[in-house]
């Protein structure tokens, strides 16, 4: 049988502090023995005797009475490397500019990250593996994330096509944006119609059950009796589907439809007419995630949510509702 080694207080405040400093991967000094002995509940002579045990093993150096005392990590030293999975909706392509970034910056400072397949928010905030949120519904919930912050850009949007006599605009947000309520993004959309006294329904954020087909399915029912005279797609690929849709009718854009995509994408950029989006820099959110991955490598709580601001563009496709 193994014999049991007693730790003394001075040893074990060492250890603990060793603990912290190596997988906080610290620099800089250290905090005074008046500090630590507070911090951690015990005396300074003890706090002492731990510093000075840490600096004979070369994790800190002294530099002189009343200042406090270097931390000096290990040449060979990494913090600690997590398996970071990414979930999305759905399959982005390998080209998506955030996408590729965020993955490369994880990687090249050790982690290891990888896309996997979509899973419910709530339910992982409700578990013990530290969880991030790209994007979604998460302001009322206990977690990290960043996003860019839609709202004001849907409303602004919401209100040029209202200014252009759009009477009938149709946002055909996914399930998880209208179940089982709307979010913030599409109640700013409903009260700035009613603002214009424009009564607002199931017309306005119709059904459909974010597949491809349902999307057409949708489209038809949309456009079977009273068509709308303008569309807000959340996302490119429902974009390029409904302006597909419109062209087998014969109807124009922006002459007979206006189309909005409530989100940028590179391809836009090859569009004339240029495609009337919402734009934002996806700079600070990878930033964001990034750092926050840092935070929890190292041990340390993180719970901040951030907003990027978002902007409405106006574009071509765009324009005055048909008489």
């Amino acid at each position: 049988m193994d014999t049991i080694t007693l730790l003394s207080a001075a040893e074990q405040v060492a250890a603990h502090l060793r603990e912290a400093l190596l997988r906080e991967g610290s620099s800089g000094t250290i905090p005074g023995v008046r500090t630590l002995a507070t911090d951690l509940g015990v005396n300074r002579k003890t706090v002492e005797r731990a510093l000075n045990q840490l600096e004979c093993e070369g994790l800190l150096v002294a530099q002189g009475a009343g200042r406090r005392r270097r931390i000096v990590l290990p040449e060979d030293h990494a913090p600690p490397a997590l398996r970071v999975a990414i979930l999305l909706y759905e399959p982005q392509p390998q080209t998506e500019g955030w996408l590729m970034e965020s993955q490369h910056l994880l990687q090249e400072a050790g982690h290891g990250a990888f896309f996997a397949d979509k899973s419910l928010l709530e339910w992982f905030v409700q578990q013990e593996t530290p969880v991030f949120a790209l994007f979604g519904r998460h302001k009322e919930l206990s977690v990290a994330g960043t996003k860019p912050d839609h709202v004001p850009a849907f409303a602004a949007a919401t209100r040029h096509l209202a200014g252009l006599g759009h009477r009938r605009i149709a946002l055909l947000a996914r399930p998880e944006r209208r179940l089982p309520e709307p979010g913030r993004a599409e109640r700013a959309f409903l009260e700035v119609l009613e603002d214009h006294g424009i009564q607002t329904g199931s017309f306005n954020l119709p059904h459909w059950e974010g597949s491809p087909e349902s999307l057409h399915q949708c489209l038809e029912s949309l456009f079977s009796k009273t068509p709308p005279t303008a569309l807000i797609l959340p996302e490119a690929p429902m974009f390029f589907a409904a302006q597909q849709f419109l062209g087998n009718r014969s109807l124009r854009v922006p002459q007979d439809v206006s189309l909005f995509c409530a989100d940028g994408d590179r391809s836009f950029e090859w569009c004339r007419p240029p495609v009337a989006h919402i734009r934002w820099d996806y700079r600070p959110v990878v930033r964001r995630m990034v750092r926050w991955v840092h935070n929890v490598a190292a041990g340390k709580e993180d719970h901040r949510q951030s907003f990027t601001k978002a902007e409405f563009v106006e574009g071509g496709t765009v324009g005055p509702a048909p008489e």
